[in-house]
C-alpha cells in the first residue's frame, strides 16, 4: 500500500513537472492553467448534477478531467519560438505547424503514461484525450481528427468551451481583451457547431462563476495574460 502511494505521488510529481514545463515554455500562458481549470471544473460540476446527461459524469470523474485540463497545450513545447511566440498573426504554414501540438501533447502524455506504467490511470487517459481533441469542434470540422459530436471526449469537450472563452478575455500580444459579456454572447453563439450544446447550457447557466475565477485568478498585467474583470459583471 505505500508503494502504491510512492508511485501515485511520482505520476503526480511528473505531470506537475510537465505542467510547469508548458507554463515557462509559452508567455502568454500565465494564470491561463489554473483558470480554464477552475472553468473545466464548474461545468463539470454542473453537468455531473443534471439528470440524464448524455455523457453522465461523477464527482470524482469531474475532479479528475479538472487535474488534467492544466496539460491541454502540453505538446506547445515542441513547437518552434519563432512560431509559438510570433507577436502577429500567423501565416498558414506556421498556423498549421501550431496546430500539430495536438498530436505532440497526446504523443508526449502516451510516453509518459508507458514510461511510468500507468496504462491504468484514469487521470492521463483524460489528459491525453484533451491534449488531442480540445480543438475538435461539434461539428466534425475541427482538428486534429475531424472528430462529430458526441464522438467528442467529453473531457475535450468541457476543455474547449473553457479555452476559448479565457482566450477571449485575455489580453495577447495580437489582440486586445474581450469583456466578459461579450465573450459570453460569441462562445454561447457556438453551440451546436463548436461546441457541445449542453456544455454551452452549463456554461450559460454559472456565466457569473466564469467571470469570478477571471477576477480571482487575474494575471499580473505586465505578463501579458490580464482578464477583465473590472468589465464584466
Amino acid at each position: 500500500e505505500r508503494r502504491m502511494r510512492d508511485i501515485e505521488r511520482m505520476r503526480e510529481a511528473a505531470i506537475h513537472v510537465m505542467v510547469s514545463m508548458a507554463e515557462f515554455r509559452d508567455e502568454a500562458t500565465g494564470n491561463h492553467v489554473k483558470r480554464t481549470q477552475e472553468y473545466v471544473r464548474a461545468l463539470g460540476g454542473v453537468l455531473s448534477a443534471r439528470a440524464g446527461a448524455i455523457d453522465p459524469l461523477d464527482a470524482l470523474q469531474v475532479e479528475l478531467i479538472a487535474r488534467a485540463a492544466p496539460l491541454h497545450d502540453i505538446g506547445k513545447v515542441a513547437i518552434p519560438d519563432g512560431v509559438l511566440l510570433k507577436p502577429g498573426a500567423l501565416t498558414a504554414q506556421e498556423l498549421v505547424v501550431m496546430k500539430t501540438h495536438a498530436v505532440l501533447g497526446w504523443e508526449m502524455l502516451r510516453r509518459a503514461r508507458e514510461r511510468m506504467g500507468a496504462e491504468d490511470s484514469p487521470l492521463i487517459g483524460y489528459a491525453m484525450e484533451i491534449a488531442r481533441h480540445h480543438h475538435e469542434r461539434w461539428d466534425g470540422t475541427g482538428y486534429p481528427d475531424q472528430l462529430k459530436g458526441a464522438a467528442i471526449p467529453i473531457a475535450a469537450r468541457l476543455m474547449a468551451v473553457a479555452d476559448v472563452y479565457d482566450a477571449l478575455i485575455s489580453r495577447r500580444p495580437y489582440k486586445a481583451p474581450i469583456p466578459h459579456a461579450t465573450a459570453v454572447a460569441m462562445v454561447s453563439a457556438g453551440a451546436g457547431k463548436q461546441f457541445d450544446p449542453a456544455v454551452i447550457d452549463a456554461f450559460i447557466a454559472i456565466e457569473d462563476r466564469f467571470a469570478n475565477i477571471a477576477r480571482q485568478w487575474a494575471a499580473d498585467p505586465a505578463a501579458g495574460d490580464e482578464p477583465q474583470p473590472d468589465r464584466m459583471h
